[in-house]
């Protein structure tokens, strides 16, 4: 019999047999599982539980030199959107998001925040939108996005007053979320 192999080798070996490879496959799915349902569309739990949304800075589209900050709406519910011109999803939500903001009367607040876009084109596809809310350009680096920890584009971010997230939508948005986010913001159940 050949002695026991000694070191990493040796105990990829221990993985291969079916008793531990099982349980270890089905653990697997079971946090993947778990993972993807806490972060697809728009979660309704408790507000606290998605936390407080982080700060942005970034330069107004179309407005060299103008710059909006989230602080800046601060005692007021915002709905955040990540989109870009290039996202074909998002050529289909943010039509949408720009009729609901005409239709309530610009109430809630919207930020478009166009992500790893030309700023020809980003300009261009808001006005075939018909967006009137403020967008902002988050160019490479894309420091909004990664600190919202985007897995895609579109993604929609709805905040209280307090800016406490209280319901997140990853991918396009529909008007029964829009509604139902909004009553949230309120404080009301969804």
């Amino acid at each position: 019999m050949a002695p026991a192999v000694p070191g990493w080798r040796g105990r990829l070996g221990v993985l291969r047999r079916p008793r531990v490879a099982v349980p270890a496959a089905i653990a697997g799915v079971v946090i993947v599982a778990l993972a993807v349902a806490g972060a697809t569309v728009g979660t309704g739990g408790a507000p606290h539980s998605l936390g407080k949304a982080k700060n942005f800075t970034l330069g107004v589209l179309g407005h060299p030199g103008q710059q909006l900050s989230l602080r800046s709406m601060a005692d007021r519910p915002v709905i955040v959107n990540f989109f870009a011109s290039w996202c074909e999803p998002c050529q289909r939500e943010t039509p949408l998001i720009a009729r609901f903001y005409r239709d309530s009367g610009g109430r809630p607040a919207i930020i478009g925040v166009d992500v790893n876009d030309s700023a020809s084109k980003a300009m261009n596809f808001v006005h075939k939108s018909g967006v009137t809310y403020p967008v902002v350009a988050d160019p490479m680096p894309m420091t909004a996005a990664i600190a919202y920890n985007l897995p895609g584009l579109p993604a929609t971010f709805f905040l209280n007053a307090r800016h406490v997230i209280v319901k997140r939508v990853y991918g396009p948005v529909t008007q029964a979320e829009l509604t139902t986010g909004t009553r949230l913001m309120a404080g009301k159940a969804g």
